[in-house]
């Protein structure tokens, strides 16, 4: 004899289980493709012109510094990209 309750939790439960997972999977996959647009937008100083080299270096420098993004001895590109993650990316 099948208890009826018990089929119905089960049946809930494993709907809940099945969406809660692709609804993870979807959100994975859409943080996988802001990330590879991240890396193509960084991917030289042409593909980030915008911030890269039309930014002034002394407002971006004291920006970063206030951010409290290390500056000494890094290509501009790295800081431009730590700051634009920081301040919430694409």
């Amino acid at each position: 004899m099948v208890d009826e309750a018990r089929r119905s939790f089960f049946k809930r439960l494993f709907s809940e289980v099945v969406q809660n997972a692709a609804t993870g999977f979807r959100a994975g996959q859409e943080e996988q493709k802001r990330s590879e647009e991240m890396d193509r937008f960084f991917e030289s100083y042409e593909s980030s012109y915008a911030l890269t080299l039309c930014y002034p270096d002394d407002i971006l420098l004291e920006t970063a510094r206030r951010e409290g993004i290390p500056c000494e001895g890094r290509e501009k590109i790295d800081i431009v990209k730590d700051l634009f993650e920081r301040k919430g990316g694409l």
